[in-house]
């Protein structure tokens, strides 16, 4: 009798360990899923924030050389212009 007993016991204790290991299996793929999907956006933040900073910076680069390129050609008709003066005198 004792041995159906023990026998009973030790397969609802084997099936309750089954299940707490399947609980903590579901437990520990639901905080990957979440780790997982938080390291992806802030991933895609990352990135974005790098484009955004590439397109500030490409957007400066832009603006000094137009500037630049703007203020030598201003300077070259400027001084041409002195020149004809010059010469009109």
């Amino acid at each position: 009798m004792l041995g159906g007993l023990g026998k009973l016991a030790a397969e609802g204790l084997a099936h309750r360990t089954e299940k707490a290991t399947e609980e903590a299996v579901h437990a520990v793929e639901d905080v990957v899923k979440e780790v997982v999907e938080h390291a992806k956006e802030a991933g895609e933040k990352a990135i974005a924030d790098a484009f955004k900073r590439a397109q500030e910076s490409g957007d400066k680069v832009v603006k000094e050389a137009t500037e630049k390129v703007t203020h030598t050609v201003t300077e070259a008709i400027t001084q041409a212009a002195e020149g004809l003066g010059r010469l009109g005198q």
